[in-house]
């Protein structure tokens, strides 16, 4: 029989970071001015990244509110550390802005009047530049600094100062990274943090991660946390890749939280993982380990410490954290886990525009610090959204996307009519998932009249403004001639734009038609599959295993899709595990084989690796799926 793809709508132990180079870092949050008025989150993001560097083996510089004399010596003492560094870091939160092209950073006591002050007042961005080039290794900038401009009206209207910060371009081995796009502001953050930082902590520590890789992440969770009003950006020179984590890559932290739970029969840790994941890959097993009471042991082992601290160090979940310091009080890393827990607030001290995302963001729009929550779970916690919701979007009315999340719940509570009547004005104030949460509306004619149209014409928008899910739709529209004429040529630039900014499901996507010969050639599919799979569509494990089993396009490798059907039984929703079981007459006996060669290597399997399926290998699977990508390491 021919395995089809259907079109989607709408290794692996944990390692530290390199220590053998040396790495320094400057850190500066200003949060207190003496001319403006206070920033509610510089000097957090100042502290936090500061743990975050230190425990990526950095030699950490942490200044907070630093006056124009004090960034004079802390510069030289930088440019001195530089020197003898292969990484060298800055971070800069706090005011910033341009001025002629050029950029300055504003010490806690500038007093700026006039344009005539800014040169005196400011420390220019290049006297950074220059201190970190007397390092022959990789620099890099990470600016949270595009407030929006303080100075008032007088000086607003200078032509001479522009809107944010300006690219700047050096000499080889920078990474520039802004918490936004040249000349446009940035938010700074409803919670302890920006938005950028927030970002930053979350995936800093994914190994095996390199960085153009980690801002593609950090880019789709604040366009998500801000419905598309903040676009961070970056522009590179480096000669070589750079990992804040070079350890080994590993499966997700869902399934890594999970395995790690259910591997030691620990109820906690599985009441945590269906708090977090409502609509995780694991939930309905979670969910039934719990129900039967199923209990082998506590975490106790020193095995178990290791796993617990990555988890809970690259995940920031403060539950775990929690865990681990109350189970390994004398613990290698329990230092460490309590500045993290310092660094992160408790749950009853969460401002209404983090309860808000928590409660209502939609799955789509998941971040790694919120996986989002499906439309039946907020149903049934409709009223408490609402209420953070509606507190989040009159705290901060800038904020449109707080509005679109309000819509959300309120669609949820069953008042529709209100919930369109708020997805407009969020739409109509650029909030991306509004957009297309309205023109899914408009498609079905649920709750206004159907206006085939009218949709289009917001996908379309959204698209343009950056919304992975509106070029999604729009590209099936225009593939199936929705609304007009078919425009294969125009569907195909959109799921290639998306699949580049990182979207799983447009790159997989771009898989389905590479395969029916609609894009690139067919041996292309392979590539866009496990792509897709590594950044977070599991589908994509399974279509890749077929084609190397079948040798579809490409030459036949049982070997490379017995590694896919592993790495995806691990990681998706149990299809893997169901064709292994229920459907192995489909699989090559090869393929097969190769999977209980795997299995036998692991420990799991003790029958004969004869390519048939049976009672051992279907309990051999399960065992992996349960614990196999903790503890094992995949045969390449």
């Amino acid at each position: 029989m021919l395995r089809v793809f259907v079109f989607v709508f709408s290794v692996l132990l944990t390692g530290g970071a390199a220590l053998a180079e040396e790495r320094v870092a400057l850190v500066i949050g200003n949060s207190d001015y003496q001319q403006f008025d206070t920033l509610e989150n510089p000097r957090n993001d100042a502290l936090d990244i500061a743990v975050a560097l230190r425990g990526l083996g950095f030699t950490v510089t942490l200044e907070t509110d630093v006056t124009k004399d004090r960034m004079d010596a802390v510069l030289r003492d930088f440019g001195n550390a530089a020197e003898e560094a292969d990484v060298v870091l800055f971070f800069y939160a706090g005011h910033g802005f341009q001025a002629d092209g050029r950029n300055y950073l504003v010490p806690a006591d500038a007093t700026i009047r006039s344009t005539a002050d800014v040169t005196t007042q400011t420390a220019d961005l290049s006297r950074v530049l220059n201190a970190m080039e007397r390092s022959d290794g990789v620099k890099l900038v990470l600016l949270d600094a595009c407030r929006d401009n303080p100075f008032g009206a007088a000086l607003e209207q200078d032509p001479r100062l522009g809107k944010g910060l300006a690219r700047v371009g050096t000499a080889a081995n920078f990474l520039f990274a802004y918490a936004t796009q040249p000349d446009n502001v940035a938010y700074d953050g409803t919670g302890r943090n920006s938005f950028f930082t927030e970002a930053l902590l979350h995936h800093i520590y994914t190994p095996g991660q390199d960085i153009a890789q980690m801002m593609i992440g950090v880019r789709r969770d604040v366009l998500a946390a801000t419905g598309g009003r903040q676009i961070p950006w970056e522009n590179s020179s480096l000669t070589r890749r750079f990992q804040f984590d070079d350890g080994p890559q590993t499966i997700s932290e869902e399934s890594m939280l999970y395995q790690l739970a259910v591997n030691a029969g620990d109820p906690q840790l599985l009441t945590l993982y269906v708090d977090r994941y409502p609509a995780g890959s694991h939930i309905d097993e979670a969910v039934a380990h719990l129900q039967t009471g199923t209990q082998t042991r506590a975490l106790n082992l020193a095995d178990d410490a290791d796993r617990l601290w990555e988890l809970a160090r690259r995940s920031r979940m403060r539950p775990l954290l929690e865990v681990y310091v109350e189970r390994y009080p004398q613990g290698l890393n329990v230092d460490e886990a309590q500045r993290l827990l310092a660094s992160i607030p408790r749950p009853e001290d969460a401002l209404p525009g983090t309860i808000c995302q928590r409660l209502a963001t939609h799955p789509r729009d998941a971040t790694a610090e919120n996986p989002g929550v499906p439309f039946d779970r907020l149903s049934e916690n409709a009223l408490n959204a609402i209420r953070a919701c509606s507190a989040a979007a009159a705290r901060s009315p800038e904020l449109p996307h707080y509005v679109a999340l309000l819509a959300r719940a309120t669609a949820a509570s069953g008042d529709l009519r209100q919930a369109v009547r708020l997805y407009r004005d969020a739409a109509g104030r650029g909030d991306l998932r509004a957009m297309v949460s309205l023109a899914q509306l408009y498609e079905t004619g649920t709750g206004v009249e159907m206006d085939v149209q009218a949709a289009i014409t917001l996908y379309r928008t959204a698209a343009e403004a950056g919304s992975h899910d509106a070029m999604i739709n729009l590209a099936i529209s225009l593939l199936e001639g929705t609304g007009g004429a078919a425009d294969s040529a125009g569907a195909i630039a959109l799921l290639k734009r998306a699949s580049s900014e990182g979207s799983a499901k447009a790159t997989y996507n771009l898989g389905v038609l590479a395969q029916n010969e609609q894009v690139d050639a067919p041996a292309d599919a392979l590539e866009y599959f496990t792509r897709a799979a590594h950044d977070g569509a599991r589908e994509g494990y399974l279509a890749a295993a077929i084609l190397l089993d079948e040798g579809r396009g490409i030459d036949r490798d049982p070997q490379g899709a017995a590694n896919m059907l592993l790495r995806g039984a691990a990681e998706d929703r149990g299809e893997i595990l169901g064709q292994l079981t229920d459907a192995a007459d489909q699989w090559s006996r090869e393929t097969i084989a190769a999977v209980q060669e795997r299995l036998k290597d692991a420990g799991y399997y003790t029958s004969t690796v004869d390519g048939l399926p049976g009672r051992n290998f279907t309990a051999a699977l399960v065992q992996w799926r349960n614990g196999g990508f903790v503890a094992r390491v995949l045969v390449n």
